[in-house]
């Protein structure tokens, strides 16, 4: 059980660090990632099937993602199309493309094709592919927090805060912008390719709702971790999708106790967001104050 929780977590924990870069840094609302996550699944499936290595398999997702990611920053840039209905219309566009990869068959098996973590189980079980998952997330996020310290980082990470005061810098906004939805959704395609991996299967559904539950994740994260340093943000990321992967899983052995089955899941997604932003906007502690400090009556 652990052990699915955690492997679960840091798979999508990759796909959140994506919502992240491109919603909070960027602050760019990009739907692209429900179609970017399955495209990297297919990518990576067809690659197996034709004989090509798990680590290539992966590096051709992750491009695949970028491209999706570039598309969408065309659409919003050239075509002067809002941020929003860019990326819904990618998602949708993406949908008929991941079918055209996997020769119009929607789902395709993995089961009988070797895979990273198809090794990893047969060596040492799902244990073994918690502590590859723990070194191949824990080197990324040193990497990508290193990405932050750059010029470069640092000017994307302003970007989504005072864009003007980038363009007074010289810097052209839209190919720091482009450069981080790209970013952005390869990693949405690389978790993709990983799920795929693990579960044996590639669908061209199984992005539905996987914004959703990226942002419903990094908003656990910045309620159990406040800190404006990047390397606790991208720490609190993966915690946050660690734990909404444990409140899913909860939702799915004991909610049947109330009634709940898994259809009843996005419901409790999109309440977790709510019940998320209404406690981000009231300031908890400062209530318990006035109220512990009013006197008593007599």
């Amino acid at each position: 059980m652990i052990s699915g929780i955690l492997i679960e977590g840091l798979i999508y924990g990759i796909m959140v660090l994506g919502v992240f870069m491109t919603f909070r840094v960027l602050n760019f609302c990009d739907m692209t990632v429900d179609g970017a996550f399955p495209t990297g699944a297919c990518v990576m499936a067809v690659c197996l099937l034709h004989g090509l290595s798990p680590a290539l398999a992966l590096i051709f997702a992750f491009i695949a993602g970028c491209l999706a990611g570039l598309c969408t920053t065309l659409i919003y840039t050239k075509l002067r199309i809002p941020d929003l209905l860019a990326g819904i219309l990618m998602m949708t566009m993406l949908y008929s493309v991941d079918l055209r990869i996997m020769s119009n068959q929607a789902n395709v098996s993995l089961l009988k094709v070797d895979t990273i973590f198809s090794k990893l189980t047969t060596l040492g079980g799902e244990w073994a592919i918690v502590i590859f998952m723990v070194i191949f997330i824990a080197v990324f996020k040193f990497l990508l927090d290193l990405f932050f310290t750059t010029d470069f980082g640092l000017t994307m990470g302003a970007l989504g805060s005072n864009e003007q005061m980038v363009i007074s810098q010289g810097v052209n906004p839209q190919f720091v912008r482009g450069v981080g939805i790209c970013f952005g959704d390869g990693l949405a395609a690389l978790s993709g390719a990983m799920f795929a991996m693990y579960s044996g299967f590639a669908n061209v559904l199984s992005g539905s709702g996987v914004v959703v539950s990226g942002l419903a994740s990094l908003m656990l994260g910045e309620f159990i971790l406040k800190s404006n340093k990047i390397a606790w943000q991208t720490l609190r990321v993966l915690l946050g999708s660690i734990l909404y992967r444990a409140l899913m899983f909860l939702a799915r052995r004991y909610g049947y106790n109330i009634g709940m089955d898994p259809n009843d899941l996005k419901l409790v997604t999109g309440l977790l967001i709510i019940l998320c932003l209404i406690v981000s906007k009231t300031d908890i502690t400062a209530y318990f104050k006035q109220h512990l400090k009013r006197p008593a009556k007599i």
